[in-house]
C-alpha cells in the first residue's frame, strides 16, 4: 500500500478530516488509498501557532488512511487563499506558487498507531501495516 510523511499536527489534520488539502511542490499521478505517517519531528512552530503541546502528538507511526482522489494546481494567489480552510496553511497566499494539492477524502484515524520509520514522497509499505 502507498503511504505519505506529514508532520504533525498536519498527519492528526489529515486523519480527522479536517486537513482535505496536503500542498506538494510536486504532482502525482497517483489515486486511490494512502496511509498517512506521522513523522518523527513534528512542526514545533505550526503546533505553537495552534496551541497544541508536540509532546501530546503520535510521531513516527501510520496514524491512518485517506484516499487520494485528485491533484490540483494552484495558478493564482486568490486561488491559494480561496483554499486555506481545507489546506490550512498559515503563510497566507506567499506559499501558493508552483504548489499543488494534494485532494484528500474519506479519512479514517486508527485507532492503535503502526510504527514506521517514513520517507519522502509517496512510498510503499508492506501489506502487514
Amino acid at each position: 500500500m502507498k503511504c505519505l510523511s506529514l508532520k504533525q499536527p498536519f498527519a492528526d489534520f489529515v486523519v480527522s478530516g479536517k486537513k482535505t488539502v496536503e500542498l506538494r511542490g510536486w504532482n502525482t499521478k497517483f489515486r486511490g488509498p494512502l496511509l498517512i505517517h506521522a513523522s518523527m519531528k513534528p512542526d514545533v512552530s505550526s503546533c505553537k501557532i495552534r496551541g497544541i503541546d508536540p509532546k501530546f502528538l503520535v510521531t513516527g507511526a501510520v496514524i491512518g488512511k485517506v484516499e487520494l482522489y485528485d491533484v490540483k494546481k494552484y495558478e493564482t494567489n486568490e486561488e491559494f487563499i480561496r483554499d486555506k480552510g481545507k489546506h490550512l496553511a498559515i503563510n497566507g497566499g506567499s506559499d501558493y506558487n508552483h504548489k499543488y494539492g494534494f485532494l484528500l477524502k474519506n479519512a479514517v484515524k486508527f485507532d492503535k498507531p503502526i510504527p514506521l520509520k517514513g520517507r519522502l514522497g509517496i512510498f510503499d509499505v508492506t501489506p502487514s501495516v
